[in-house]
């Protein structure tokens, strides 16, 4: 005798289930990623190492932050970029200020705000510790640094929470104290701005924000959904070419025990982008 249809039909969905659990936890992963990009520029002579960190959200990267301070380390990075929610409004601050205390300590350090420093309420006084930590807290603003013996142009904007009209006139204000002949960094926490970013003459925008999607299918799905950007995020994580002129740069950050929904097929990670000679 055989079994009713709709049996069947729940023996099938309940298949599918169990091979949706399956590969959800084959892709939870949390363990520390390094990624690297490079890219490549006439304005440089010399091989410029960045290493990005964002969405930091305060997590626990082992004791005294050793995982990610020692991957760091092993890099020997030039300069360390902070793209914002290195501080989390919600988890106790005390991993963020360790990490960023001992990269300050080490290496010249920058740091710009994320939505998450604007809805701690804190965001003021993050600044402050930030820039008492040793830190280069950049708000509208373009530093000319020296790396490898060139100058580098770093520039910064908060988080277009800080207010749309004070975000624009950061962008501007940003773009154009920075040097013409220099290579130009932005800094930015949010990566679906391309369009503005676009106005001005940057070399390469540095973003997080998006978590890479959150959830991944690697070669199929690049992110399922990202704050800001919805479902299937044109920016999700990885190196963009926008114009002949301008990359992008998301890192998908290092968030996890911060993380509502777990991560799937897409690890936290540290970025590393080495700025070369163009051949």
């Amino acid at each position: 005798m055989r079994p009713p249809k709709n049996r069947k039909r729940r023996w099938a969905v309940l298949a599918a289930f169990c091979a949706f659990l399956a590969i959800a936890a084959a892709g939870l992963e949390n363990r520390l990623t390094l990624r690297r990009y490079t890219v490549g520029s006439e304005k440089v002579k010399k091989t410029v190492r960045i290493a990005l960190l964002t969405d930091l959200h305060s997590c626990f990267y082992g004791e005294g932050q050793r995982e990610l301070l020692d991957m760091v380390e092993v890099q020997h990075p030039d300069v360390v970029l902070l793209g914002g929610d290195i501080v989390d409004d919600v988890l106790p601050e005390d991993n963020a200020w360790l990490t960023v205390r001992r990269l300050a300590a080490r290496y010249p350090t920058y740091y710009v705000t994320g939505n998450h420093e604007y809805r701690s309420g804190r965001v003021e006084t993050i600044r402050k510790e930030m820039a008492e930590s040793g830190v280069i807290v950049l708000a509208g603003e373009c530093r000319s640094v020296l790396l490898q013996g060139q100058r580098v142009e770093l520039c910064g904007v908060d988080d277009p929470k800080c207010g749309g009209s004070m975000w624009s006139d950061q962008l501007s204000a940003a773009a154009k104290a920075a040097g013409p002949d220099c290579f130009a960094v932005l800094l930015s926490h949010r990566p679906e701005r391309v369009e503005d970013y676009l106005a001005y003459d940057f070399d390469l925008v540095l973003s997080g924000h998006a978590h890479g999607g959150q959830w991944r299918l690697p070669g199929l799905v690049n992110g399922l959904l990202a704050p800001d950007q919805g479902f299937f995020p044109a920016y999700a994580g990885g190196l963009y070419r926008l114009d002949e002129n301008t990359d992008l740069v998301v890192s998908r950050g290092l968030a996890r025990e911060s993380t509502r929904v777990p991560r799937i097929f897409n690890p936290p990670e540290l970025v590393i982008i080495d700025v070369t000679p163009a051949e």
